[in-house]
């Protein structure tokens, strides 16, 4: 008995002591992103008067003046259409490969995915003139989808393993009963190995979602000569001048930008916990 209450009482003391450790870390860890979203409430001349987290008095109209005036909510808006659809065909392209992949059996199958990896250390700046090139002789370099296609075109290696390897690893019992009730190969890849791959679905949207909301140079290079069609990334840029920067609509940008990228990580995370618990279950 009293064993037992010395092990919970040095159990509760560790905690302690765990919690004072982690939380003034913590705090330093998210004080760059709370002092961004108390410099969003500032007048400009009043960014760098001090390090103060809640200013004195808050600013709000920087919002409206940020999303309105400074077309905040027009570069917003873009940034949405561009990711997702990016996410949509990088799902689309990169699990259908996967399963190919993962599934199939082919001579030169291991040296196929070797090349497809190896494609990882390809720099995307070697590669953006002939998509450039491509998209314009196609005539969509005045529209989103010119920008959609080169975000969902690359290599997207990580995506396409997470899948390969999940494929790969499920039964083969699954194929001969659906191939026994008269399925097809698309078939059985759209009922039972799509929806079976919840948990790397949810992964590879996460990922995908985060790299063309926060991609700067293609959506740079595509836009030069389209302003109204930059993102959001492209547009906070804008703010920056050689004699003059608004420090005060970078951090209202900044701080509207991770929005939708905590929203969507939140959101995948909770469907990525019972996606992997159903896979279990089946």
């Amino acid at each position: 008995m009293i064993r037992a209450l010395f092990g919970v009482r040095r159990g509760r003391v560790r905690r302690s002591v765990t919690h004072i450790i982690l939380i003034p870390l913590a705090f330093f860890w998210v004080f760059p992103f709370l002092w961004m979203l108390g410099t969003s409430l500032k007048p400009n001349s009043m960014v760098y008067s001090g390090l103060g987290l809640i200013p004195r008095d808050p600013q709000w109209s920087n919002y409206v003046k940020a999303w309105s005036g400074a077309g905040i909510g027009r570069y917003f808006i873009n940034s949405v259409v561009v990711a997702a659809g990016a996410v949509v065909i990088v799902v689309f392209t990169t699990s259908t490969m996967g399963y190919v992949l993962g599934r199939v059996r082919f001579p030169g199958k291991r040296v196929l995915i070797g090349l497809i990896a190896a494609l990882a250390i390809l720099p995307q700046g070697y590669t953006i003139i002939p998509i450039f090139d491509l998209v314009t002789k196609l005539g969509l370099s005045h529209n989103l989808l010119g920008l959609i296609l080169p975000e969902s075109g690359t290599a997207h290696i990580i995506q396409l393993l997470l899948y390969t390897g999940y494929f790969s690893q499920l039964p083969s019992s699954l194929d001969e009963s659906a191939q026994l009730d008269g399925a097809g190969f698309f078939r059985i890849f759209l009922g039972i190995y799509f929806p079976l791959a919840a948990p790397v679905t949810a992964t590879v949207i996460i990922l995908q979602f985060i790299a063309s909301w926060n991609d700067f140079l293609l959506p740079l290079v595509f836009t030069l000569a389209q302003p109204k069609l930059q993102t959001l990334a492209v547009g906070v840029y804008s703010f920056q001048g050689s004699n003059f920067t608004d420090y005060s609509l970078i951090s209202v940008a900044s701080a509207i930008s991770l929005v939708p990228v905590i929203v969507v990580f939140l959101f995948l995370q909770r469907y990525f916990i019972e996606g992997m618990a159903g896979a279990v279950k089946q």
